[in-house]
């Protein structure tokens, strides 16, 4: 059951948030909070980035991500970043990036990044130890450049060892779950040491998968091991975890009825796994809810509604297979007439809200 949080509840919430975060009291700007989008442009006073700053101060927006058309240079990200964070000083926005090291780099040697190696190199020449000092370096710089969030570290455990999307990009760790999590927390470690915060990705598992997310739908059915979930359960345990990014991956067992519903969507792997069996409190945030496996098969008002009843805090939207200037508005707009029409869903929002603002008090 959905806990419902009233007025006074939230008010309580908002005396213990970041000094002026009390600005975002209404549902819109809760809801708002919830919402992080790509865009178009590649310096500080470009229209669409001037735009962003606007949705961030008036609180219609929870932060952006940043990807490789975007990074124009160092220097530019910086004032981007620090204009961006300036729109709204009190609750800072997640100024997201994918930097795990390898294939997968927003920020890289051709723009003067210094790029360390994919996950399955490091642990196979490094100490996690070792490994953590490698991963200091790399978020001390994201963090100098305004950074806030970064996705990583993959959870993923190796088991498939043909997997078009992890083992071939040396994504992983390793095929035991503990080395996974021992590397990963050491990936975490660097990033909080910076001020940063990561996200513990792809639960609830795409190590062992036979396709790729970002084109369509993937079926994990036959292929899913419970000992996927190790990583996330040690931890979790741990108390590590700054945010969960859930994948988009099908399994019969955990699916809405006669639907083939992804793990984004599942409230039977998001409230039911994660937050009931693995006692995880924090922020869950999507994978890009605009991969083939959700745009090819769900709406965009079915993507928001079903993601949040599932028990998604935030929702991601690269805003690349079809880029407009007014996705995040469209996305609010979404969330606020269910809110309208439903109060389990405005209580939703105001549930996600809270762990927003708890996990934003992080930042530095």
């Amino acid at each position: 059951m959905t806990p419902s949080f009233s007025r006074l509840a939230i008010a309580a919430l908002l005396s213990l948030a970041p000094a002026g975060a009390a600005h975002a009291a209404t549902l819109e700007q809760m809801a708002g909070q919830m919402i992080v989008v790509g865009f178009q442009g590649d310096e500080a006073d470009d229209a669409s980035v001037e735009a962003l700053r606007a949705e961030l101060a008036a609180g219609r927006l929870g932060g952006v991500m940043l990807l490789k058309t975007n990074v124009k240079g160092l220097g530019a990200v910086a004032e981007m970043n620090a204009a961006f964070r300036a729109a709204s000083p009190d609750l800072p926005p997640f100024i997201t990036v994918d930097q795990e090291g390898g294939a997968v780099e927003r920020m890289t040697k051709d723009v003067g990044f210094t790029e360390i190696p994919n996950a399955a190199s490091i642990a196979a020449n490094n100490t996690p130890a070792q490994a953590k000092s490698i991963y200091s370096t790399m978020a001390a710089s994201l963090a100098e450049l305004g950074f806030t969030v970064n996705f990583g570290p993959v959870a993923d455990v190796n088991l498939n060892p043909n997997n078009q999307v992890i083992a071939k990009f040396g994504r992983s760790f390793s095929a035991d779950p503990a080395v996974v999590a021992s590397y990963d927390a050491a990936f975490i470690d660097a990033h909080h040491q910076a001020g940063m915060l990561t996200a513990l990705k792809h639960f609830p598992g795409h190590g062992s998968s036979t396709a790729d997310s970002h084109e369509g739908f993937v079926d994990i059915t036959q292929t899913w091991k419970p000992e996927e979930l190790d990583p996330y359960r040690a931890l979790i345990g741990a108390g590590e975890v700054d945010m969960v990014m859930v994948g988009h991956l099908y399994h019969a067992d955990y699916s809405d009825a006669d639907a083939q519903t992804p793990s984004s969507l599942s409230p039977q792997w998001i409230t039911g796994v994660l937050r009931d069996e693995l006692g995880f409190d924090g922020v869950v945030i999507s994978d890009d809810l605009e991969m083939g496996a959700i745009r090819d098969h769900f709406t965009l008002e079915q993507t928001v509604t079903q993601a949040v009843r599932a028990g998604t805090d935030v929702l991601l939207f690269s805003n690349t297979a079809k880029y407009r200037a007014s996705l995040g508005q469209e996305v609010l707009d979404i969330l606020m007439a269910q809110a309208a029409a439903d109060p389990a869903f405005a209580a939703r929002i105001e549930a996600s809200y809270q762990r927003i603002v708890a996990l934003k008090g992080g930042i530095r």
